[in-house]
């Protein structure tokens, strides 16, 4: 817990080391306490981009560039690197980086009436980057404990691989299986790799420094791909019965025609499932980065305010800032949980039975039962 807890710090420390200090020394006291907009910096950090900043310096950032393939309607196809923009004044082959508007923060390129126009953009961004970097350390993670595991599957295993193994087995013995019902081992695979994967992301999102700081889980594009996917396994892998109860629920003639009311409010909730599943991680990851990072800022917004005011509050800040760090590390872990288990829950109760097999079955319980 102490060296976790020295850990925190040093990584707080390096939330001030990743925001705009360059600007900040460039100006009076004064000047900085007017001209730092923490709304902007919070914005700038949650949003995505075309480099992976890893640190900021008076002479100019160190950043990763990232490849950039775009298709222009009037030149075709173009690959550079994202310096480029960045190493010509900001423009390169005709296309910026629009600095304002609807488009701000994305490539945009000039047509014939001198309109600002999006070029079909497939760029490899920041959190796509983060995203095949986090994939590609899950997998590594989750083969080596599986074969740590199938070289030696009786022997008792320490360290990660002990590590690994009891968070496995939790999530598929306390959430997965109980949920699920028979056919648990069926959606396992799934349903563990999804709260690995946001778990890793989540944790990575919380690292200031490459190759962490990517807000991956609090980018709404990801958790809608997430929450399709458990839709799509939820509604193809659903029971007769389970779209029995959408589409000809038991309830009165009266409440399904001639107005289909209940059939029509079982189908919305097939789709607003999903969505509360989409819109939980993204609200909670998003406001948790959020909350740090204006934390931090405040080492910024009290430096014109005199050397006592900010010295106390900068202290003041790391000690927050530390203690929201262990709340959203609980977080990651929670949000990934949350997920799998309403995930879990939603395709349980798409496997359910018809009442007679129900009734079968628990005949069929009772006679074993008085037979043993």
């Amino acid at each position: 817990m102490k060296r976790l807890f020295h850990i925190l710090i040093w990584v707080s420390g390096l939330f001030l080391t990743t925001l705009p200090l360059s600007a900040a020394a460039e100006t009076t006291p004064g000047e900085q306490a007017e001209e730092f907009n923490v709304k902007e910096m919070i914005l700038e950090h949650l949003a995505d981009a075309y480099e992976w900043k890893i640190v900021n310096w008076d002479n100019g950032d160190i950043t990763v560039p990232l490849p950039v393939i775009l298709h222009s309607k009037t030149s075709g196809w173009h690959l550079f690197l994202s310096s480029k923009l960045h190493n010509n004044e900001g423009s390169y082959n005709g296309f910026c980086i629009a600095p304002e508007g609807k488009y701000k923060g994305k490539i945009v390129e000039k047509d014939t009436s001198g309109t600002e126009v999006r070029p079909l953009d497939l760029s490899l961004t920041k959190n796509a980057a983060s995203l095949i970097f986090s994939s590609v350390l899950l997998i590594i993670i989750i083969m080596g404990v599986a074969r740590s595991m199938k070289r030696n599957p009786m022997e008792a295993k320490k360290g990660f691989i002990g590590f690994m193994e009891m968070f496995i087995v939790s999530i598929n013995d306390e959430v997965i299986k109980p949920a699920v019902g028979k056919d648990h081992a069926r959606y396992a695979p799934y349903l563990l790799t999804v709260f690995f994967f946001i778990f890793l992301n989540n944790v990575l999102g919380l690292i200031p420094f490459f190759p962490g700081g990517a807000n991956v889980t609090g980018n709404i594009a990801v958790t809608m791909i997430l929450a399709i996917t458990t839709m799509l396994v939820i509604n193809l892998t659903g029971t007769k019965e389970y779209y029995k109860e959408i589409f000809w629920p038991d309830v009165p003639k009266w409440l399904k025609v001639p107005v289909p009311l209940m059939p029509a409010i079982e189908l919305v909730g097939v789709f607003t499932k999903p969505f509360a599943l989409m819109i939980r991680l993204f609200a909670n990851i998003t406001g948790g980065h959020s909350t740090v990072i204006g934390l931090t800022s405040i080492v910024f917004v009290t430096a014109g305010m005199g050397a006592a005011i900010n010295s106390s509050m900068s202290l003041l800040s790391v000690i927050f800032t530390v203690f929201i760090l262990f709340v959203e590390l609980l977080v990651a872990y929670i949000q990934a949980y949350v997920f799998t288990m309403l995930s879990a829950v939603f395709i349980g109760m798409a496997r359910v039975e018809s009442h007679q097999k129900e009734k079968e079955l628990i005949e069929t319980k009772h006679i074993n039962k008085q037979i043993n």
